[in-house]
Formats: structure tokens, C-alpha cells, sequence
């Protein structure tokens, strides 16, 4: 698989039954390249393996004064060296590419199940946990393919040195055969107290990122109510838990590096000893001394692989139980009643809770005298958060509805909305109608203005559709990101459109021009807005105050304005209680 290739065309269908399913399955997915990457390794470290037979040759045919052997010893070792050289890019290639092609498939699942979970993912798993996810868990599991094409060569080296060694001299072959192995072994005990606390490290990392998370999405609020020391204080004891944790993962893994540095040293001590006491005794010649000693050395690295490679998948195995946890959240049904496009234009908007009927083909306001329930009404009508299944379209329940279907029926855009980080083009690059063009979507919102800010902030690009938005649009003022969530909503031109407070960010002059165009923008379609603002109440064809969350009176919005003392109150802004 080359790395252009990706991200993947199709994730697929995770194995899910265990953390190690899961890798494995991973696995199978790539196993072009994870062979690829296996060959490389193994080439690479043959080269090395061969050059101490080389090397050894060559000071033996030295010392016996064999010039001709001597330059072809040499010459072997320059190909060796190019070969290794070669091998080692192109085994570092396929790494990466393994690394990537794992991470990636990791976000893409994670991406794609969290678009399914929609709303119901922040009530069965919190936002830290996803964050780490896709962020801390990807890393750990790529880096456990990293690895792997390292680990089979390495086996494969060291089996081939010790056959080596063991034909050349039996004692050395098994010193070698069983020292290599318990020393690899040394460190097996370290890896589940490893792996406990590389899960509880990881645990409280979800936590801190949570916590981090509702600090920064509620600060205007904490701001207001004097709570930034509190949760000051709170995201501190939850970074210093991390930290302590972070410490003992660290102590564990400092005490296997310096394992994996003091035992290969003295068994290349040993063996070197062993060998040189041959060498006085007649068994071995001076070539076979220095061979010998690079195989010993060589040993080293395969060594160190195998105990990388325990690190590195351990944190990938702990990592893979997080994806699977995310992954294996229940999704809602997909299937459901079929709900064609023309169908929901026509159909009558239901909401039992409130009582509130949206007509078909008409632009409906609708004032609350609280903002939370009129955010509750918006859900509800779009087919989310509770009572949204009883909610009808057309007589039919919501929650009977193929899903799919609803999303393209009926759109909601928050007073709030989230704007992805990336360009102009893809923020806009929804599903749509085609009856709605870019530019009349943005005369209706008018948002020029919005585009020639983001022509300023991007100098080197002209077309204002490749301007970059930063994340959640955070460069763009509040009215500046309700009327591009306002351009993005006419331009997918749904058959039921529902604003909650489109216009509580613009000043008076623009909503005014935005609701001049609302309803030449939505003709023939159904609109719903939620809002208290006169410029839009007055331009529905029919307006439905709600107090307490009921429906408790409907008209005109000048006629409601004379003979409803409540609604007059709300839109006025009247101190008063209003019978």
C-alpha cells in the first residue's frame, strides 16, 4: 500500500471481539506491506550479519599475508554495506508506511462511528476519551507496526548467527542459543506491571483531556460566574495525577533500557572471553576471533529490537482495548421508514411536547419565552436529544425513519454552530439540491464581508471558496460564523430547515438584510426559526408563541404584538410579568 493511497478508501469492519483481534485484523488489512517490510528487515539485517564472517576473513587472510583474499574481502564488505544501506531505506519505508497505514485506519474508524453515535456519543463515552483516541491511541498503535517488520528480522538474524556460531564452535553455539533468549526473557516480568500502568496512565490521561475540554468549551461561562480558579485548581490535580502516572511508566521503562543496555554488554563480555580462550587453546584462528566478537556485537541489536518491540506493544495492546471500547458503542438503527425529499416538503411538523404543528411550504417562527426550551424544540424537530422519536413528519414518528433519510430531510442549525477547520470550499461541500447557488447563499446571509475577512487572513489566495477557516472558526466572530453556517445552510437547500436564533450575533443593519432574504431563499420549503427577534417574526407567515413549553397562542407577528400581552413582553424586552 503506498502511502497516497491513503487515507483508505474503506476502513472496513473491525474485529472487535478483543484488543488483540482488533491488531490482528489490522493486520490482515496490510499485510502487503507489513511483508514488504519483513523482506527489507530481514535483507538488512542479513548484511549486517554477513560482514563479521567478512571482516574475520579478511584479518585472516592478512595476517597470513593473502593479498587476493584480502581485496576480496573487501570488496564483499563495500557490497554489504550497499546492500544494508539500501535495505535499511527502504525497511524504514515500509515502517512508516505500516505506522501510517494503522493510525489511519484507526482515525477513520474512529471518525466514522463517532458520525454514526452522533449526539448519543457524548452520553456514552466523555469528549476526553475520544480525543485520546484519535490522538494518543493512534500514535501507540502505529508505532506497534512499526516495529514488527524489526522483530521478525531480528528473529530470523538471530536464528542464522547461532546456527552460524553453534556449526563453527558448539560451546559458542550454545552460550549464544541460550543466553540470547533468557536474557530477551529478562525483562518479561516488567511488561504486565508495564501494561497496568501504562492503562492507568492512560486512563487519567482521557480524564485530564475531558476536563481540559469543558474548561475550554465553557469558559465564557466560568468567566461569568467567577469559576476559573475552581477549575484552575481541578485540571491542575488532574494533570498532576497524570504526571505522577506518566513517572511510574517512565521508572518501569528506564528499568528496562538499562536491561537492555548492562545484560547484552556483559554477554558480549562473556562471549568474547569464551572466544578468545578458544583462540589460546588452538580451537579457533584469529579471523574466527574477530568474526566471533561482531557476531556478539551484532546480537545486540536484534536484542534490543525484541525488547523495543515488548514496550511497543504492550502500549499498542492497551491503546487497541481503548479503540475497542469506542468502537464497540451501540449504534442507533440505521434502517427505518424511507422518507423521500418531496415527501418531507410536504409533510406536517409535529411536536407532541409542545404542541407545536409546522405547516408545509411556509416560513414559521417560533418564540419562547425561555432559550432552553426553545433549544429543546429545535432538537426535538430535527429528530434529536429527548422526545425527538415522538416528534411526526408527514404522520410518521421520527424514530421510525430511516436515518439517513431524516438527516437529509430535516437540517438544524445551532445559534452556536460548529464550523470545521478547513477551506471555504469544504465547509460547503454538503449534501444539496442544487437549486440554491454559492452566491446567492451569500447575499442572502449577507456575508461578503465574512469572505473578504478570510481573503484578508489568507494573503496568498484569491478565490475566497480556498480561504482557510481555523478550528471552530474561532479567527471569525460569533455573527461572522452564524452567517457562514447560515450560507452552508441554504446552499444544502433542505426540505425542512430549522434555525434556532440564526441572527442573535449580527447587528440590526444585517439581520434586517437577512431577513428580507430568508423567505424569497426558502420559497417553497419549510423553515422553522426559533427567535425573538422582530425583523424575522415579522417577515413568517405565522408566528407560535410557547410559554412553559406549551403552545399557547399563534398569528401574524404584528397582530400578536397588539392582542398577546406575553409575547409583546418577550420581543419587547418588557420587565414585566406579563398575565
Amino acid at each position: 500500500m503506498s502511502m497516497r493511497r491513503l487515507p483508505h478508501p474503506d476502513p472496513g469492519v473491525p474485529d472487535l471481539r478483543s484488543a488483540l483481534a482488533y491488531l490482528l485484523w489490522t493486520a490482515r488489512g496490510q499485510w502487503r506491506t507489513l511483508a514488504l517490510g519483513v523482506l527489507f528487515a530481514v535483507t538488512w539485517f542479513a548484511a549486517q550479519a554477513v560482514m563479521p564472517a567478512a571482516l574475520g576473513a579478511g584479518v585472516q587472510a592478512a595476517s597470513e599475508g593473502r593479498q587476493q583474499d584480502v581485496l576480496r574481502a573487501a570488496g564483499v564488505l563495500a557490497v554489504l554495506g550497499a546492500v544494508q544501506a539500501a535495505a535499511g531505506i527502504l525497511r524504514h519505508r515500509m515502517a512508516v508506511t505500516n505506522w501510517i497505514a494503522a493510525a489511519s485506519r484507526v482515525q477513520q474508524l474512529a471518525v466514522r462511528h463517532s458520525a454514526r453515535l452522533g449526539s448519543r456519543i457524548t452520553r456514552d463515552v466523555a469528549t476526553g476519551e475520544v480525543v485520546a483516541v484519535t490522538s494518543s491511541d493512534v500514535e501507540k498503535v502505529g508505532s506497534g507496526f512499526d516495529v514488527f517488520a524489526r522483530f521478525v528480522g531480528a528473529v530470523v538474524a538471530f536464528v542464522g548467527v547461532a546456527i552460524v556460531l553453534f556449526a563453527s564452535s558448539p560451546a559458542l553455539g550454545i552460550v549464544v542459543v541460550v543466553g540470547v533468549p533468557v536474557l530477551g526473557l529478562s525483562v518479561a516480568p516488567l511488561l504486565k506491571p508495564l501494561e497496568r500502568r501504562e492503562s492507568d496512565r492512560r486512563t487519567k490521561f482521557g480524564r485530564a483531556t475531558e476536563l481540559a475540554s469543558d474548561t475550554v468549551a465553557g469558559l465564557r461561562v466560568l468567566r461569568g460566574i467567577g469559576g476559573e480558579d475552581l477549575f484552575v485548581r481541578r485540571f491542575h490535580d488532574a494533570s498532576q495525577e497524570v504526571r505522577a502516572s506518566a513517572v511510574q511508566v517512565a521508572r518501569l521503562r528506564s528499568t528496562m533500557d538499562a536491561l537492555q543496555v548492562a545484560l547484552p554488554g556483559f554477554f558480549v563480555v562473556a562471549v568474547t572471553w569464551l572466544s578468545a580462550r578458544l583462540v589460546v587453546s588452538g580451537s579457533l584462528d584469529i579471523g574466527e576471533l574477530v568474526a566471533f566478537y561482531g557476531w556478539s556485537a551484532f546480537l545486540l541489536i536484534p536484542l534490543r529490537t525484541f525488547v523495543e518491540a515488548a514496550h511497543r506493544w504492550t502500549a499498542a495492546y492497551v491503546a487497541a482495548g481503548r479503540v475497542v471500547a469506542l468502537l464497540s458503542l451501540p449504534v442507533p438503527d440505521e434502517g427505518g421508514l424511507p422518507l423521500s425529499a418531496e415527501r418531507a416538503g410536504r409533510g406536517v411538523l409535529h411536536d407532541p411536547s409542545s404542541g407545536l404543528t409546522v405547516q408545509p411550504q411556509q416560513l414559521t417562527a417560533v418564540v419562547c419565552a425561555q432559550q432552553a426550551v426553545a433549544d429543546s424544540i429545535a432538537l426535538r424537530l430535527a429528530g434529536l436529544g429527548d422526545g425527538a422519536d415522538a416528534v411526526t413528519l408527514d404522520g410518521i414518528p421520527l424514530g421510525e425513519l430511516a436515518r439517513s433519510d431524516l438527516r437529509a430531510a430535516v437540517v438544524a442549525q445551532d445559534k452556536d454552530p460548529v464550523l470545521l477547520s478547513g477551506t471555504l470550499a469544504q465547509l460547503l461541500d454538503v449534501p444539496r439540491s442544487g437549486r440554491v447557488r454559492i452566491q446567492d447563499a451569500v447575499e442572502a446571509a449577507s456575508a461578503y464581508d465574512v469572505l473578504d475577512a478570510l481573503i484578508d487572513s489568507s494573503p496568498d489566495v484569491s478565490d475566497p471558496l480556498h480561504a482557510r477557516i481555523t478550528e471552530r472558526g474561532r479567527s471569525l466572530s460569533g455573527g461572522q460564523r452564524q452567517r457562514l453556517a447560515l450560507v452552508r445552510s441554504f446552499v444544502a437547500d433542505p426540505p425542512v430547515l430549522v434555525l434556532d436564533e440564526p441572527t442573535s450575533a449580527v447587528d440590526s443593519h444585517t439581520e434586517a438584510r437577512i431577513a428580507s432574504s430568508l423567505r424569497e431563499m426558502r420559497a417553497g420549503r419549510t423553515t422553522v426559526v426559533l427567535t425573538s427577534s422582530p425583523l424575522l417574526l415579522d417577515v413568517a407567515d405565522r408566528v407560535v408563541l410557547v410559554v412553559d413549553g406549551r403552545a399557547a397562542a399563534e398569528g401574524r407577528h404584528r397582530a400578536l404584538m397588539l392582542e398577546e400581552p406575553r409575547y409583546r413582553a418577550i420581543v419587547t424586552r418588557e420587565e414585566v410579568n406579563a398575565p
